[in-house]
C-alpha cells in the first residue's frame, strides 16, 4: 500500500537538509509534521543534533494540514464552521445554537477511507454558539490525493450540521390548586428555558380544572397565536382527567400518553393542528432535568414529535449525566437541563 511506501529518511549530521522535507521527530522548537522552510534549514544547520528523521513529499502527497483543512470543509454542513488546527486536528464549531444533525451512515463510510478520522457529538446534541461539535484529523503526516478526493466525495454537502432553533410564542396554563408563589416560580422557570431557544412566554395563568374552561383556554391560546402550549396539573393516569376531555372538545390529537423517559414519564404530547400541546402533572417538572427538557429542543427545532419519534426517546431514556448531551445548557456552571 502507498501509505507503507512513503519515503522516510534518516539524515546524519553533515548531510544536506533541504526545504520541503517533513520532520517526523521533534527537533527543539521545530515540531514533528512541520514542512521545513529555508529559515528552518538555516536554524537546523546552526543547531546541535546527531540525526534527523524526515519524510520526502512525492507527487500526489498532501500534507496533513492542507488535507485536514479540505476534509473539515467537506464535513462541515450548515451551521458548522472550521476552527484553527489544534493538536493536529481541525475542530468543527457550531456557528449557531441548535441541534446537531449527523449523517451517521456517511460518517461511518467516510471513516473507511485510509489515513483519516472524523468524529462528532451524537445526533441530537444540543449545541450553543462556539461549541466544538466534532473534529477531523489526518492520521499520518501526509496522505494521498486519491484518498482525500474519495473522502471529499463521501462528505460532499456536509455530514455534520447544526439545525437552528425556531423562535416560538408559548402559553403556560396551570389547572391545579397551586399557590400564586408556586405559579410565579413555574412561570419564571419556563420562561428561562424558552429564552434559551430564543422563544418567549406570552401567557401564564391559572385555569379552572373543568373541560369547558380548559378547552376554551387552549382554543383561545391557539387563536391568539400560541405555537406551543404547556398544561400543568394533568392527572395522566386518570381516564376522566378533564384535560383529556378538553383535548377532545378542541379537536386535538394525542400522539403519546406518557413518554419513555425518566424522570418525566407522565408527560404527554398532543397536537392541535400543527401546535404541540404538552401536559405535565405539576410545576415540579421544572425542578430538575426531565423528559420535557429532552422534548423541548426537538420541538424548538421544528420537529413534529409523533408516536414513533417519542418511542425512540427510550434509547437513553434514563435522564442522567451520562445522557445529558440531549439536554440544553440553560445556565453556565449548572448541569445540563437544570436551572440550579
Amino acid at each position: 500500500m502507498k501509505e507503507d511506501a512513503m519515503k522516510t529518511r534518516r539524515i546524519e549530521r553533515g548531510e544536506k537538509v533541504a526545504p520541503g522535507l517533513v520532520l517526523t521527530r521533534d527537533l527543539g522548537s521545530l515540531k514533528k509534521g512541520r514542512v521545513l522552510s529555508e529559515a528552518d534549514v538555516r536554524a537546523i544547520d546552526a543547531a546541535v543534533w546527531k540525526d534527523l528523521d524526515v519524510l520526502e513529499l512525492e507527487p500526489g502527497d498532501v500534507h496533513e494540514d492542507s488535507a485536514g483543512q479540505r476534509l473539515a470543509a467537506a464535513v462541515a454542513g450548515e451551521g458548522v464552521g472550521v476552527g484553527a488546527v489544534d493538536g493536529g486536528s481541525f475542530p468543527l464549531m457550531a456557528r449557531r445554537r441548535g441541534l446537531v444533525a449527523l449523517d451517521t451512515d456517511r460518517l461511518a463510510k467516510l471513516n473507511l477511507v485510509p489515513d483519516l478520522a472524523a468524529y462528532a457529538h451524537p445526533d441530537g446534541y444540543v449545541a450553543v454558539e462556539g461549541d466544538i461539535v466534532g473534529r477531523v484529523k489526518i492520521i499520518p503526516f501526509v496522505t494521498r490525493e486519491e484518498h482525500l478526493r474519495r473522502a471529499e466525495e463521501t462528505a460532499a454537502g456536509g455530514i455534520v450540521r447544526v439545525r437552528p432553533f425556531i423562535p416560538m410564542r408559548a402559553a403556560f396554563l396551570v389547572h391545579e390548586q397551586i399557590a400564586e408563589q408556586a405559579l410565579e416560580r413555574g412561570r419564571r422557570s419556563f420562561q428561562e428555558k424558552l429564552s434559551f431557544f430564543g422563544s418567549r412566554l406570552e401567557t401564564a395563568r391559572a385555569v379552572a380544572g373543568n373541560p369547558r374552561a380548559l378547552s376554551e383556554a387552549v382554543d383561545g391560546e391557539q387563536r391568539a397565536g400560541a405555537q406551543l402550549v404547556l398544561l400543568v396539573g394533568s392527572r395522566s393516569m386518570d381516564p376522566q382527567d378533564p384535560v383529556l376531555q378538553a383535548l377532545d372538545v378542541v379537536g386535538a390529537r394525542m400522539e403519546r400518553h406518557g413518554v419513555p423517559a425518566y424522570p418525566g414519564t407522565l408527560l404527554w404530547i398532543a397536537y392541535l393542528g400543527d401546535i404541540p400541546v404538552l401536559g405535565a402533572p405539576s410545576c415540579g417538572i421544572f425542578s430538575r432535568a426531565t423528559s420535557l427538557d429532552v422534548v423541548l429542543p426537538r420541538l424548538m427545532a421544528g420537529d413534529r414529535m409523533d408516536a414513533a419519534g417519542i418511542a425512540a426517546l427510550s434509547s437513553g431514556g434514563i435522564i442522567a449525566p451520562e445522557t445529558s448531551y440531549r439536554l440544553p445548557p440553560y445556565r453556565k456552571g449548572v448541569p445540563r437541563g437544570q436551572l440550579e
